[in-house]
C-alpha cells in the first residue's frame, strides 16, 4: 500500500500503480502540501480505500475527475484560484458526485461547511484548530467511505429560499396541545432536516434536534435554519421552555440535550454524560430522556453513519411514542435508520418527502396505547 507521504507523486497520480479492485477510489483537493500528505497517507493505510491522486487547487481536480474517475472528493473549502464552495457549486451542476469537506472550525468556516452540505456535499469534518490528529483522520476515513457509495443529492433553485406557508397545513387546528417532536440526524441530516421541517406549518408543537455535528457548526446551522424557515430556530439552552412553533437543536459541545416535563410544560434540559455512541450531541440521550413523557412524542431518526438513536427509539416506542425512520432508498447513509429498523423501534419507514406528512398525522392521532417491549 502506498504512502502518499513519500514519492512518487507525479502530476497528481499516487504511485502511477494500477487501483485495487474492491476499494474506493479516493482524489484529495488541498493547496497545503501538508495536509495533503497527512490526509493522503491516513486514507491510503485505509484497505476500504485507494488514494489515487491529490490536486492543489480547483483546475487541477476538474482534469483529474475526468483522467482517474474518483469515486469520492476529499475538498479543502479554502483554496487559491477558486473556493473549494464556487468549486462544489460548479461540480454539482456539471458532474455531481460524493464530495466530503475538510473545514475548519472558525465561524467563517463553520457558515462554509453548511453551505456545503446544502449544494451536495455528503459530509462535512471539522479540521481541528489545535491540529489533525490521528482520531480525527480515522473519522475522516470512515466518514469517506461511507460517502464514497453515498447517493448524491443536487440542491434545487429554491433551496436557500425561506419557506412559506400560504395556508394552514389539513387538520393542523385538530393537534392537541402539549406534544413535541424529536429529531436525530448525523450525515446527510442538513438536507433531511431541511425537506422535513419545510413541511411543517408555522403552528407545529415544539421540534428538538439532535443533529451530529461540531458545535460552531450547529450553531451556523442553526442561524440558517432561522432565515429561511417561517418558525423561530435556535440552540437549545438549559431551562428553555419549549413552545409551538419554536424549533431547537441541541448546541452540542461538552453536553448533551434531554427534555423534562415540569408543572404540565416541557422544558429543555442540560445532561452532563460522557458522549454516547461517540456523539455530543447524542440521539439516544435526546430520545431516552423523553420516555417518561412518550405518548406526548413523535420522534423520527433521519440519514446517519452508526446506531444512534435506535435504543433511545426502542425505549420511547415501548413506552408510547410514535416512531417514524427515513427509509433506504432516500437515505444518504442507512445507518441510523437500519439500527432502529432491525431492533423493532419503528411504526413507519418512509422516503423522505413523506416523513412530514406523517409526523402531522401522528400529531392529529396523539391517543397511544403503551406497548409491551
Amino acid at each position: 500500500m502506498s504512502d502518499v507521504s513519500n514519492p512518487p507523486v507525479r502530476q497528481g497520480v499516487v504511485g502511477g500503480r494500477k487501483v485495487r479492485a474492491g476499494v474506493q477510489r479516493v482524489l484529495i483537493v488541498d493547496d497545503s502540501i501538508a495536509m495533503q500528505k497527512l490526509i493522503g497517507h491516513a486514507l491510503d493505510s485505509d484497505p476500504r480505500l485507494e488514494v489515487v491522486g491529490v490536486a492543489e487547487d480547483a483546475y487541477a481536480a476538474r482534469d483529474m475527475i475526468k483522467r482517474l474517475k474518483p469515486d469520492v472528493l476529499v475538498l479543502d473549502v479554502e483554496m487559491p484560484r477558486m473556493s473549494g464552495l464556487d468549486f462544489l457549486g460548479r461540480l454539482m451542476r456539471l458532474r455531481p458526485m460524493p464530495v466530503v469537506m475538510f473545514s475548519s472550525v472558525t465561524q467563517s468556516g463553520s457558515d462554509a461547511a453548511i453551505r456545503a452540505l446544502v449544494l451536495g456535499a455528503v459530509d462535512c469534518i471539522a479540521k481541528p484548530q489545535s491540529g489533525v490528529t490521528s482520531a480525527v483522520l480515522n473519522v475522516l476515513a470512515d466518514r469517506v467511505y461511507a460517502a464514497a457509495t453515498a447517493p448524491v443529492l443536487v440542491s434545487t433553485p429554491d433551496t436557500d429560499r425561506p419557506a412559506t406557508q400560504t395556508r394552514t397545513a389539513p387538520g393542523i387546528s385538530r393537534i392537541a396541545d402539549g406534544q413535541v417532536i424529536l429529531i436525530g440526524a448525523s450525515t446527510g441530516g442538513v438536507t433531511a432536516v431541511e425537506t422535513v421541517l419545510r413541511g411543517l406549518p408555522p403552528s407545529i408543537p415544539p421540534v428538538l434536534i439532535a443533529q451530529h455535528m461540531p458545535e460552531t457548526f450547529l450553531q451556523s446551522f442553526s442561524s440558517r435554519l432561522d432565515s429561511i424557515l417561517p418558525h423561530r430556530v435556535s440552540l437549545a439552552q438549559d431551562g428553555m421552555e419549549l413552545r409551538p412553533g419554536h424549533i431547537v437543536l441541541a448546541p452540542g459541545g461538552i453536553r448533551h440535550t434531554g427534555i423534562e416535563a415540569r408543572g404540565g410544560s416541557l422544558y429543555c434540559k442540560a445532561i452532563d454524560r460522557p458522549k454516547r455512541n461517540g456523539h455530543c450531541p447524542s440521539v439516544d440521550e435526546l430520545f431516552l430522556s423523553a420516555e417518561n413523557v412518550a405518548p406526548r412524542v413523535t420522534a423520527v431518526i433521519l440519514t446517519g453513519l452508526g446506531r444512534d438513536g435506535a435504543d433511545g427509539l426502542q425505549a420511547l416506542r415501548n413506552a408510547g411514542a410514535h416512531c417514524i425512520g427515513q427509509d433506504e432508498a432516500s437515505c444518504v447513509v442507512y445507518g441510523m435508520p437500519r439500527a432502529a429498523a432491525e431492533c423493532g423501534a419503528l411504526d413507519q419507514q418512509l422516503p423522505l418527502s413523506e416523513i412530514a406528512g406523517a409526523v402531522l398525522a401522528s400529531l392529529r392521532n396523539p391517543a397511544r396505547s403503551l406497548r409491551k417491549a
